[in-house]
């Protein structure tokens, strides 16, 4: 069999792949950057099954979480496959099937109002509402760019991404609010949450103004970040609805599987829950 060597040129190809297929960018960073630290650790040795499964080894020894070490691994076999080194690949760690989330990252609904407050008080309104923005509609950090000036005059946003379209409904305080900042900014038209300098805000950027905020507003750094605010959204609106299968149209899931995992609640409520069927005497 002839011997595979991963080289630049190999991961220059895979990036304009999956940039043709239009791949979200955070996730062809992510898909490269897995690579590229294979690419580091093999210093020039030969892929093979073998040096594969060691590599997924040493990320488990490393103390890596099976779910990121399957990430990690995703991102090689969507490599291995696209180069024809089918051979290559190596199977996901089993993962059991989670009962409820790690208790140190939910964020609950007040420390998500203490978050907004805070920022306010120290004069974030952009990051205020933005954040606002992302909870109230359960949309991604990625499509943030589609809340734009005209969308908030509508009451709805068009998304088009990963090939697939759906609308997304803007409620009619959040709207007023939108359009009442954009005023403020003397933004007539296009995106909301924009730089001085009229660019979109990008992701980092976000990541960064809301870790900087959990100090001031007293929350721990683990529970702040874009995604909690969707995952705060998905369990507030089943609450309120009781059905996944709607809740999955609006969180724009393909899968019911995919929308369950957003609601899944701490194990003090599993406790709570156990508590309140009697059956200690």
């Amino acid at each position: 069999m002839k011997d595979h060597f991963l080289t630049a040129a190999d991961m220059a190809k895979f990036e304009r792949f999956l940039r043709e297929e239009e791949r979200e960018a955070a996730t062809i960073e992510k898909y490269l950057r897995e690579v590229q630290a294979f690419y580091a650790w093999l210093e020039g040795k030969p892929v093979t099954k073998e040096t594969v499964v060691k590599w997924k080894e040493r990320l488990q020894q490393e103390g890596y979480a099976c779910a990121t070490v399957n990430a990690k691994l995703s991102a090689l076999n969507g490599f291995f496959k696209f180069v024809g080194w089918e051979e290559c690949r190596v199977k996901f760690l089993r993962i059991q099937r989670q009962m409820f989330r790690n208790q140190s990252k939910e964020l609950t609904k007040a420390e998500y109002e203490r978050l907004l407050e805070t920022a306010r008080r120290i004069g974030k309104e952009r990051l205020s509402l933005l954040m606002e923005t992302i909870c109230a509609t359960g949309i991604r950090v990625s499509e943030l760019s589609y809340i734009t000036v005209e969308s908030a005059r509508e009451g709805r946003a068009q998304v088009e991404l990963k090939g697939k379209i759906r609308v997304i409904l803007l409620p009619g305080k959040l709207c007023r609010k939108l359009l009442k900042y954009a005023q403020e900014q003397g933004n007539a038209s296009g995106e909301i949450f924009v730089t001085k300098g009229g660019r979109g805000l990008g992701r980092r950027q976000i990541w960064r103004e809301m870790k900087e905020l959990c100090k001031a507003a007293g929350v721990e750094a683990s529970k702040v970040f874009p995604h909690n605010l969707r995952h705060l959204f998905a369990t507030s609106f089943y609450k309120i609805c009781k059905d996944i299968v709607r809740l999955a149209d609006v969180l724009g899931h393909s899968s019911v599987e995919t929308t369950r995992i957003y609601l899944l609640t701490a194990g003090r409520e599993h406790a709570r829950q156990m508590e309140l069927t009697g059956l200690i005497l």
